[in-house]
């Protein structure tokens, strides 16, 4: 059999909810009373023994984990793939080519914007006529890369949008094997075996222990005050404060 399969993170919640309903039981609300212990301390004693009380319903346990790991398993593969591992760090229109495809629209937006007004302030001040029409070229030369360079970069944008959609929605989970019956029997098995055989067994036995004789004494306070008025006690003498007998001369 090997050892007992440690209770998941995911299975924490399952645990504290079906101690709780032991607890509330009225069994153990009458050995509670008799006993005196504190509920929250019985409480701490079972979330404690975590290990103990999960190992007497291992194999109900491991068959509610294989299937919910099965059902896992089957739609890990069809989801959208993790950003971290290797080759996936980036997702689709992610990288160098989007960061360009975004500077350069508005660089050439900037280019031609200074190219034209250079031009068309030469040719108004009437100096340089050919430096002038050269600059007024290359600003509308520029002004054409940057619009269509705009235009691609929009049209790159609503496809990585479009296909993000689509990853998303193949992500989200529809009716599957996680929400068949076979798994929430297997879970609903493992719920009662540790209530019945593993948390039950564990209270009444920390229960049969503090209401037997002189339980209390052993788990109370370490520290009890004298019976000052017993009617044994006699209080200490108190050799040291008798004042001396007198010398003989």
């Amino acid at each position: 059999m090997g050892r007992p399969s440690r209770l998941g993170d995911e299975d924490r919640s399952d645990y504290a909810s079906a101690l709780d309903e032991v607890i509330a039981s009225p069994e153990i609300r009458r050995l509670l009373e008799l006993s005196g212990t504190p509920v929250d301390r019985l409480r701490v004693r079972g979330l404690a023994a975590v290990a103990r009380t999960t190992a007497a319903a291992d194999a109900e346990y491991r068959r509610y984990t294989a299937l919910r790991l099965r059902a896992q398993g089957g739609r890990r593969g069809d989801g959208a793939a993790p950003l971290s591992g290797p080759g996936d760090q980036e997702r689709p229109g992610a990288g160098v080519l989007a960061v360009l495809g975004v500077l350069t629209p508005v660089l050439a937006a900037v280019a031609a914007a200074t190219f034209l007004l250079l031009g068309y302030g030469l040719r108004l001040a009437g100096a340089l006529s050919a430096l002038a029409d050269t600059l007024v070229g290359v600003g509308w030369f520029s002004l054409a890369v940057a619009a269509a360079t705009a235009l691609v970069s929009a049209v790159a944008l609503y496809r990585t949008a479009a296909k993000q959609s689509a990853a998303d929605a193949v992500a989200v989970p529809g009716p599957s094997a996680a929400d068949s019956p076979a798994l929430a029997q297997a879970r609903q098995l493992w719920l009662v075996a540790l209530r019945d055989r593993g948390i039950r067994p564990f209270l009444l036995q920390e229960l049969a222990g503090a209401a037997a004789p002189g339980a209390g004494e052993g788990r109370g306070s370490r520290f009890s005050s004298p019976a000052f008025a017993g009617p044994d006690y006699a209080p200490p003498e108190f050799e040291g404060s008798a004042p001396p007998a007198p010398r003989r001369p």
